[in-house]
C-alpha cells in the first residue's frame, strides 16, 4: 500500500520543468497562491493514531512525501528537522521524496543521518539534458542509501548513458507532462532513456505518457485517465516494482 504525505504545500518555480506545474494549476482553480509555502494540517500524519491507538498509516506502507512542494525548499527550513524526526520515528514505513533542489540537500540532513536512513529514498527530478548535467553529478555525491531519477515532465531528450555509470542509481522513472498547456513527450526520448538504463543495469519505469505524446511520427492527445494505462500498455518497464508507482499516479490525479 502507498499513501501521500504532503506535510507542507506551495513551491517556487526554479527550472523549465516547473512551467506547467500541476500544483499551481490546481491551486489556481481555488484562488490559492502556490508561491506561499505553508505547513499543512497533515504535517504529523505518520504519527496520528486511530481510536484503537494503532497508527493511521499502518506499518509496512510506503509514503510518498511532499509531492505538492519540494522537501528541500528554503521556505520550509524551520519545519524540516521535525519532519526528519517523524520519519526516523516511523522506521516501520518507507518514504520517498523528489527534489529539484539537490544542491541544498547536504545542508538539510539531520545530525544522525550518517550514510542515510534505511527507510528513505530520494528522487532527483530532471526534465531535460541541461538539468540532468547540472543536477546528477551533485546528486551522485549525496549520502542516501536509495537513489532514483525521475524524468517527469520529460520535455526534451536526455542522454543518461554516461551519467548512470557506476551502479549508483536504483531506478529511472519517466513520464510526460499533463494538462491543457502540456509540452509534447516523444516516445523516442523514452526509449533512449530505457536503453541507457539497460546498458547500465538500472531499473526503468515508464510511468505515464503525458497529454501530448508523439510516437512513430504521429501526435496523440491522451486523456489523463488513460496516460498511465497507455504507458503500461507499451510493455517496456524493466522493474518488478512498477505498481507502487502506479499507486502514486492514482494518488496525484
Amino acid at each position: 500500500m502507498s499513501v501521500l504525505w504532503n506535510l507542507w504545500h506551495g513551491c517556487i518555480k526554479i527550472s523549465e520543468g516547473c512551467k506547467n506545474c500541476y500544483v499551481f494549476r490546481r491551486d489556481s482553480l481555488y484562488g490559492i497562491d502556490s508561491k506561499q509555502v505553508y505547513k499543512t494540517k497533515n504535517f504529523d500524519l505518520p504519527l496520528k493514531r486511530k481510536r484503537d491507538k494503532s497508527y493511521k498509516i499502518a506499518p509496512g506502507e510506503h509514503v510518498w512525501t511532499c509531492f505538492t512542494s519540494d522537501f528541500f525548499i528554503e521556505n520550509a527550513d524551520e519545519w524540516r528537522d521535525e519532519a526528519w524526526q517523524i520519519i526516523n520515528q516511523r522506521k516501520d514505513l518507507t518514504f520517498s521524496m523528489a527534489t529539484k533542489r539537490v544542491e541544498r540537500v547536504q545542508n538539510c540532513l539531520p545530525d544522525n543521518w550518517g550514510t542515510g536512513y534505511d527507510n528513505v529514498t530520494i528522487l532527483c527530478s530532471v526534465e531535460n539534458q541541461k538539468q540532468a548535467e547540472l543536477r546528477l553529478p551533485v546528486f551522485r555525491q549525496l549520502p542516501f542509501k536509495q537513489k532514483s531519477i525521475i524524468c517527469e515532465p520529460l520535455i526534451g531528450p536526455v542522454d543518461l548513458s554516461d551519467l548512470l555509470k557506476g551502479g549508483w542509481i536504483d531506478k529511472v522513472i519517466v513520464g510526460g507532462e499533463s494538462g491543457d498547456s502540456s509540452r509534447v513527450c516523444h516516445y523516442d526520448w523514452v526509449m533512449e532513456i530505457r536503453k541507457a538504463c539497460i546498458e547500465n543495469n538500472v531499473s526503468f519505469i515508464f510511468k505515464q505518457t503525458g497529454t501530448l505524446f508523439m510516437k512513430d511520427g504521429k501526435n496523440y492527445k491522451i486523456p489523463r485517465r488513460h496516460q498511465s494505462w497507455q504507458a503500461r500498455k507499451a510493455g517496456i518497464n524493466v522493474d518488478s516494482n512498477y505498481y507502487i508507482l502506479h499507486e502514486l499516479f492514482c494518488l496525484l490525479k
